[in-house]
């Protein structure tokens, strides 16, 4: 058994749990925030055996897909002198950072 563990993009959610669910598989959604540009990402779990992995993960790499956005990525901290201003850069957003993980034991009580 496997637990896939992917980050994503708020935006591609509901339609990730949406495709997944109509597949077969279950998955349980956290909200979750980005380290890198403080905005709101998902966290999915999805549990599945060894032979269905490569399907969940297709599923992922054709719902969560990337873009780029301008972002303020260095906003202004207390203290900074008068008249700092932050500026715009292009990031890439989207797309999913996944994690699959060995399951020793899978219990549903």
């Amino acid at each position: 058994m496997k637990l896939v563990i992917a980050v994503i993009h708020d935006e591609d959610s509901h339609r990730l749990t949406e495709r997944l669910n109509k597949a077969g598989f279950m998955a349980t959604k956290l909200a979750s925030t980005g380290g890198f540009l403080k905005t709101g990402n998902t966290t999915i779990f999805v549990g599945t055996e060894k032979e269905k992995l490569d399907e969940v993960l297709d599923i992922i790499k054709k719902e969560c897909k990337t873009n780029k956005q301008m972002s303020l990525l260095n906003p202004p901290v207390a203290g900074m002198p008068d008249g700092y201003l932050p500026y715009p850069i292009e990031v890439t957003v989207g797309g999913a950072t996944v994690f699959v993980l060995d399951v020793d034991q899978y219990l549903k009580i």
